[in-house]
């Protein structure tokens, strides 16, 4: 049976202002994870947890079935870590920093951190204060896709980025996906890079997991559906509708539990389904969040 690259047991974090309540989840090997939420959601508290840079409150955490909270050394060999937040040394070169982590790591791949210079355009002579943002990013994930992890763990990684350097770190993640152990969790507020490289996708919002499914069923899933209607017509709320407005002659619906027989429900009860229209990740996650929300008020 094949063992988890990440097993959420009920994990949880609690602070003075935020909580993180009780996580559960696993990702397979291959898998790519996005963790999508607003800024402030909790996203990167998982992430610290799965490192081993806070401890739970309750709950487990397990890299390839090794307890973080007993054999942290262990589980952590063979994961890879980029933070929005991380930075090279000033001071130092990224041939430095390339021969330093040479002499850590044993499956350090000399040729493909060369390759991988040139393909991001970076200079092994250039010192760490000298690179611009996009560029201090690019030289961190080659700093870790170098060592060939089993297991990729990026936070907020293009968080600053411009577009063409957005570009070619996503590039490079969705080339290392073609070697099938090879496991990322990716975390974001950024729906389109997470919709572009993602097979699963976990919404968090104040602390909460809110949703968690593959990103096929995410699309599949949600609806939103244009009806004309009578004046003074009582529009029900089905089930699965998470949003529904009513102006004049024209109502609006969004759904999670979109099926071929939904337009056919409306019309048998009075109105005439004007268009049925995909969502894009982006207001599936809005809907999803809001819905959330209000619920739990």
């Amino acid at each position: 049976m094949t063992v988890p690259a990440i097993r959420f047991g009920g994990a949880a974090k609690a602070y003075r202002f935020f909580r993180l309540e009780p996580l559960s989840f696993e990702l397979e090997p291959g898998q790519v994870l996005g963790l999508v939420g607003p800024n402030g959601a909790g996203k990167s508290t998982p992430i610290r947890l799965l490192m081993g840079l806070i401890q739970p409150d309750a709950g487990t955490v397990e890299l390839f079935g090794h307890s973080m909270a007993n054999e942290a050394a262990v589980a952590k060999q063979t994961v890879g870590y980029v933070a929005d937040d991380m930075r090279l040394y000033n001071n130092a070169t990224l041939a430095w920093h390339m021969e330093f982590m040479a002499s850590l790591y044993p499956r350090w791949d000399a040729r493909y951190a060369a390759d991988l210079v040139a393909r991001f355009n970076l200079h092994p002579e250039q010192y760490g204060k000298q690179l611009s943002r996009g560029e201090q990013m690019k030289a961190l994930i080659l700093l870790m896709l170098a060592r060939h992890p089993r297991l990729i763990v990026l936070d907020e990684p293009t968080s600053g980025l411009d577009p063409v350097a957005r570009h070619e770190v996503l590039n490079e993640l969705m080339q290392v996906l073609k070697e099938e152990d090879r496991s990322i969790l990716f975390s974001s507020h950024n729906t389109i890079d997470v919709e572009r490289i993602c097979d699963q996708i976990a919404f968090i919002d104040r602390g909460r997991l809110v949703d968690l499914r593959d990103k096929e069923s995410f699309l599949e899933r949600w609806r939103r559906l244009q009806l004309d209607v009578a004046d003074g017509f009582a529009l029900p709320r089905l089930e699965g509708v998470v949003e529904q407005t009513v102006r004049g002659r024209t109502a609006s619906v969004i759904t999670q539990a979109f099926t071929p027989e939904l337009p056919l429900t409306y019309e048998r009860l009075g109105a005439r389904v004007h268009s049925v229209q995909r969502l894009s990740l982006e207001e599936i996650f809005v809907a999803s969040v809001m819905a959330n929300r209000q619920e739990a008020a």
